[in-house]
C-alpha cells in the first residue's frame, strides 16, 4: 500500500538536500538528475504495485494542476 501521509523524519533537511543537489545544473542536467533519482528510489522501493500506484498518483496531481 502506498504511503500518502507525510513520512519524512527530517523533512526540511531532506528538501534542502534536494535543492542543493540541483545547484549549478542546467535545466537538462537537472531533469536528467531527477530521472536518475527516480530510478534509484524505484529500485529501493522494489514493489511494482507501489511504484505503479505512486506513478498514477503523481500523474493525477500533475494533470490537475
Amino acid at each position: 500500500m502506498l504511503e500518502t501521509r507525510p513520512n519524512f523524519n527530517r523533512p526540511d533537511e531532506s528538501y534542502a538536500l534536494l535543492i542543493k543537489a540541483h545547484e549549478g545544473l542546467s535545466d537538462a542536467e537537472s531533469h536528467a538528475m531527477n530521472a536518475r533519482l527516480i530510478l534509484i528510489l524505484m529500485n529501493q522501493i522494489g514493489d511494482h504495485s507501489i511504484i505503479a500506484d505512486a506513478l498514477s498518483l503523481a500523474r493525477k496531481v500533475a494533470a490537475a494542476t
